[in-house]
């Protein structure tokens, strides 16, 4: 890692903040989700020129459930199927 180099990360409380560790989860902020920094979905939508704007990073899962985020179909299946019974 880089000394003095910081993230920008979203807290439980869905606010931003600088963090000396880098986000484990990244997400978007408009549709409310997040999912593996490696989601096809993403990396499909960022190679099209979208997403950027609205990307959001986590530090972990807990964190961005708590920020009212729900996770990914695509590259979180088994995390979308018990967000989803539990609707």
């Amino acid at each position: 890692m880089n000394p003095g180099r910081t993230w920008t990360l979203v807290g439980s409380d869905g606010r931003t903040f600088s963090s000396p560790s880098p986000g484990s989860l990244g997400g978007h902020r408009k549709n409310g989700i997040y999912g593996r920094l490696d989601c096809r979905t993403a990396l499909r939508a960022i190679a099209g020129g979208g997403y950027i704007k609205n990307r959001v990073f986590f530090l972990d899962e807990p964190t961005a459930i708590a920020a009212g985020y729900r996770p990914c179909a695509v590259c979180m299946p088994e995390e979308y199927a018990r967000w989803k019974a539990r609707r």
